[in-house]
């Protein structure tokens, strides 16, 4: 496991046992400069075969700086010297990939059979790792994103900007300052998630209930105050009283089980010894999807 700050998670290090994994070796304080050595060591070290029983994990909690650790160290590997890497910083892609796949689950509930595809999604807290990848895996799936900032639309600019460099969407910066300016992004989207720090009320029942076109509502919180006011931590497709169109509300707990299972899956894919495979946020979405069916 390598990761850029001074800790490893204890989640991602319980992950990887109970996946099967022996041994978890930690490596914290890794600078990009110190990818390419590590990775060579580990790989050098075991021979062609014995390479593929390795896996490398990098965490942290910056999404790009993970993402390109991942070119590193696959840039690093001289074939059949390779071994498979898996990046989930704060374990943000997985969380990212379980809140998109419930939430495209819960529009094909409520009637719209491509999921998020042609639909409008605002993502509130949405400047912070989850709510950046959920925003490039709801653009993928045919979604136009709104990214709103609590801050301003000028701050969630400079993030959109980010992600129209990197993977070339163009997504919308939202202001979250303000309840007028709030309804008004409010006005025609079709889902809401909630992405922000715990602990943060971002949307209260009231404004819920006033957003004509919801039909689903996800916070990723926890902790009390939630991120929406009226979707409780378990709820998943559960009816949000008085909104207009009968939103479906999503919870924490509703997210964490696939998120969950799918981190879960990574690992295990790890483990089956294709020494090829980089696993990110999109190869998470894509096994997010398979548990849902």
């Amino acid at each position: 496991m390598l990761d850029p700050n001074p800790r490893v998670s204890p989640f991602d290090v319980n992950m990887a046992v109970d996946a099967g994994f022996q041994h978890i070796i930690p490596y914290t304080n890794v600078g990009m400069d110190e990818v390419l050595g590590l990775t060579q060591d580990a790989i050098f070290s075991r021979g062609p075969t014995g390479v593929k029983a390795t896996g490398l994990f990098i965490g942290g909690r910056d999404p790009w700086l993970a993402l390109d650790m991942v070119a590193e160290a696959r840039k690093s590997m001289v074939p059949p010297f390779e071994m498979a890497v898996f990046a989930d910083p704060s374990g943000g892609f997985t969380t990212a990939a379980g809140l998109v796949a419930v939430v495209a689950e819960q529009m094909q509930e409520a009637g719209l059979k491509g999921g998020l595809d042609g639909t409008k999604v605002a993502i509130f807290g949405g400047t912070g790792p989850v709510g950046l990848v959920s925003a490039v895996l709801a653009a993928d799936a045919g979604a136009e994103v709104v990214v709103v900032s609590h801050r301003s639309a000028e701050a969630a600019a400079k993030h959109t900007a980010v992600l129209k460099e990197r993977y070339g969407i163009d997504t919308i910066p939202g202001d979250g300052s303000s309840e007028s300016s709030r309804a008004k992004i409010l006005k025609d989207v079709h889902a809401v998630m909630s992405t922000a720090k715990a602990g943060i009320q971002i949307l209260s029942n009231k404004e819920l209930c006033a957003a004509p076109e919801l039909l689903v509502a996800a916070d990723v919180n926890a902790v009390p105050p939630l991120g929406l006011e009226g979707v409780g931590v378990s709820d998943r497709g559960k009816i949000l009283e008085g909104t207009v169109r009968g939103a479906r509300g999503v919870g924490a707990l509703a997210v964490g089980d696939v998120k969950y299972r799918t981190q879960n899956r990574l690992f295990q894919d790890m483990l089956a010894g294709d020494g090829t495979l980089d696993l990110e946020f999109r190869a998470a979405m894509k096994r997010a999807m398979e548990l849902l069916g």
